[in-house]
């Protein structure tokens, strides 16, 4: 496994579609601040409209387009015009997926709105380093077909909406946050942290054999030699890169891998802290609460998930 799809996995990255947008003429439509955890996304199947957020920001949106963001912020999604123009839009639940509308003619927007879910004390190892709006255009991606083939099919699942559609296009949603993700790396976008080590192909095999092996006693010499460069020059680029020491992210790691498996449930604390790397499962306690701000004991009463009712 890669490193990137490690990390969303320990992050628990899920893609939730929740509305779709079929608008026309004037048009407003208000989203609020996310819950915490959450970062929604916008795939413009076809149309055109203009996304505003707190401060005038203002982003562009044709059909193609994925925004994400990142932060929950709060935005509005409209034609242009002024609010008072608007057309009263009408939320559609006989579907199986809610539509909300203003017509029932052809859409000037033609707009699926979702959310990628992700565990809150998790959000270091992905998102925290992105832009407050992650923006994009897919005929100006690298790989542009493969992209535009997984909007094709979204379009085509949701105008079907034929059995098992909604989980074909939930499934395909966290497709299209890995296409934003490999964007921002390829350009070089990101801001110094863990994520953006991964843009180097060096740095990023270093990390994958942190993820790999987490109970070994990895220094600065052996990540060196993972990553086929010298002890010196590994330590510059890593700094660099990631604003943050080997160590720390190897901490940052073995703390969310023991988190992963103590959400399953089937291992006591003291394995998990082996596994990790800790002989002492109170030294493994203390970082466990450093990194993730509760015990272990506490983390997994929090996130076991309850067994499932048996029919009666």
């Amino acid at each position: 496994m890669d490193a990137l799809t490690r990390l969303l996995d320990l992050a628990n990255v899920q893609g939730v579609l929740d509305v779709r947008c079929y608008l026309a003429g004037g048009f407003s439509v208000e989203h609020d601040i996310a819950l915490a955890g959450e970062a929604p996304f916008h795939l413009v199947l076809s149309g055109e409209g203009i996304m505003e957020l707190p401060g005038r920001v203002v982003v562009p949106m044709s059909a193609g387009d994925l925004i994400v963001l990142p932060r929950g912020t709060s935005h509005r999604v409209h034609d242009g015009g002024p609010r008072s123009a608007a057309v009263p839009v009408h939320l559609d639940r006989q579907g199986p997926l809610d539509i909300k509308r203003n017509t029932l003619g052809p859409a000037d927007l033609d707009l699926l709105c979702g959310r990628f879910t992700f565990a809150p004390d998790a959000a270091r190892l992905a998102f925290d380093a992105l832009p407050d709006v992650l923006h994009v255009k897919v005929s100006e991606q690298h790989g542009a077909a493969a992209l535009d083939a997984v909007v094709a099919m979204f379009r085509s699942e949701v105008e079907r909406m034929e059995p098992g559609a909604l989980a074909v296009v939930t499934s395909l949603s966290r497709t299209l946050l890995v296409f934003a993700l490999r964007a921002q790396l390829r350009e070089g976008q990101l801001p110094p942290s863990l994520l953006s080590l991964l843009g180097d192909a060096r740095l990023g095999r270093a990390v994958l054999a942190m993820l790999r092996d987490p109970a070994r006693e990895w220094t600065v010499e052996t990540l060196a030699r993972e990553a086929a460069m010298s002890r010196a020059t590994f330590a510059r680029h890593f700094e660099a890169r990631g604003r943050i020491a080997p160590h720390e992210v190897l901490t940052l790691l073995r703390m969310h891998l023991a988190g992963d498996l103590l959400r399953r449930g089937d291992l006591t604390a003291g394995a998990v802290a082996d596994r990790v790397g800790y002989r002492s499962e109170s030294a493994f306690g203390k970082a466990f609460v450093r990194v993730m701000g509760v015990t272990p004991a506490r983390y997994r009463r929090d996130h076991l998930h309850p067994p499932p009712v048996e029919a009666t």
